[in-house]
């Protein structure tokens, strides 16, 4: 069974950093793009980071230049560094990874369950 497994979040003040780890499970393999969403409360989920196999970055404009993304391929893990938060960047963040279950190699799309970041003014 496909996890991913994220922690991180919590409650910053304006300014302040957060770093955000997601792992995915060993039962997933060949992973392609790797991704970071959020969903602040009334609005629709949207793309913050993306990152693909081949090191290709894709940022919301709203956060360039104050978010990174990395990953650690032999970790199966997507990382989040979030510098100088706004308290606009409030809301649940999700990972989500593109690869293939062991159990049946079909290629999919994987979500973690949401980690809350706050951001007091």
């Amino acid at each position: 069974q496909v996890q991913l497994v994220e922690s991180g979040g919590g409650l910053v003040q304006a300014g302040g950093s957060l770093r955000l780890s997601c792992a995915a499970s060993r039962s997933i393999f060949s992973i392609n793009t790797m991704g970071w969403y959020r969903q602040a409360p009334g609005k629709e989920r949207e793309l913050v980071a993306t990152l693909t196999s081949s090191g290709n970055t894709n940022y919301a404009d709203s956060v360039k230049g104050r978010f990174t993304i990395s990953r650690d391929n032999a970790k199966n893990t997507v990382y989040l560094q979030m510098n100088s938060l706004k308290p606009e960047d409030t809301a649940v963040y999700y990972c989500n990874v593109e690869g293939f279950a062991y159990s049946d190699y079909v290629g999919r799309d994987y979500w973690g369950q949401g980690t809350q970041v706050t951001v007091s003014s």
